[in-house]
């Protein structure tokens, strides 16, 4: 018999999009594709928090898929899994002030996400 562990992610979000996030409404995280997520998959949990807060939210992920940068993300996922307060052109604006283009350079990651315990 092989038992496994599920893999815990720690990440910071913004209040808006945890809150997204915490009302089952935003079904895609974006990431830059960093080292440290790159053995991120299907089955690993992630914990988001909003920086300097207790307040912490659980996400089963279901797929994580890489784009060579944001506008093949928004265009491959679609902009209302991402943040269905916002247009393709919103995000893509809000997306690149977090992201500087030396970032997005590095290829970007959407992560489909289930809120586990909602």
């Amino acid at each position: 018999m092989t038992e496994t562990t599920t893999r815990v992610h720690h990440l910071n979000l913004y209040r808006r999009y945890f809150d997204l996030v915490a009302a089952g409404r935003k079904n895609i995280e974006v990431r830059v594709r960093y080292p440290h997520l790159a053995d991120m998959a299907a089955g690993d949990t992630i914990r988001f928090r909003i920086k300097g807060t207790d307040e912490v939210c659980d996400v089963r992920v279901k797929r994580v898929t890489a784009y060579d940068d944001f506008e093949a993300l928004l265009d491959g996922e679609g902009p209302a899994n991402i943040n269905p307060t916002a247009t393709r052109g919103e995000q893509l604006v809000n997306i690149r002030t977090i992201y500087p283009p030396e970032k997005e350079a590095l290829g970007a990651l959407a992560i489909e996400i289930e809120l586990l315990n909602p």
